[in-house]
């Protein structure tokens, strides 16, 4: 017999709560994201993973044990033939995402979005490399600036220099003049 969750349940029972897992799993399914409350969101988030699993590994003992969890055939065929070939290979677990969207208007319960991840991993190397280049090149471009304010300031100087030459030859010119 398994142990009962403690504590209080998604709708009360366990039966509901399967329901209701079953039910979130299936709309996930079928549009890729759903908006509902943290509490949904958290509870799903496991069972939605190893949905996904089995779904990768495809065999049709899986599909079989998946259809069990998924009774609509159509979300059963979204998850099998285009969720599980879209998730990048290298990913070992992680296929959702929960993102927090703030408390809902009638009665303040805290919403979450959840949605499948599709992207391919980065590795941590990788992105320290691209944290770098990112780095790199913005140094560039703060040296190239740098550098263009630098002409941009002598050019004026010289521009300033010659307009004062000018001014004094005239005024030397005046005098000679005189």
């Amino acid at each position: 017999m398994p142990t009962p969750k403690k504590g209080p349940r998604l709708g009360g029972s366990p039966s509901h709560q399967r329901q209701i897992l079953k039910n979130l799993a299936t709309q996930l399914t079928l549009h890729g994201s759903i908006r509902t409350t943290e509490a949904k969101a958290k509870a799903l988030q496991p069972y939605f993973e190893k949905l996904v699993t089995k779904a990768r590994r495809g065999t049709i003992h899986d599909r079989r044990v998946v259809g069990r969890k998924i009774t609509d055939k159509e979300a059963l065929y979204v998850l099998f033939d285009e969720v599980a070939p879209s998730i990048d290979k290298e990913r070992q677990g992680g296929y959702t995402r929960i993102i927090p969207l703030g408390n809902r208007k009638g009665d303040n319960a805290p919403l979450a979005e959840i949605s499948i991840v599709t992207e391919p991993v980065m590795k941590k190397a990788i992105v320290k490399d691209a944290t770098a280049t990112a780095k790199k090149a913005a140094e560039k471009e703060a040296n190239e600036a740098a550098a263009e304010e630098e002409t941009e300031v002598t050019e004026e100087a010289v521009e300033a220099e010659a307009v004062t030459t000018d001014e004094d030859t005239s005024s030397t010119e005046d005098a000679e003049d005189k």
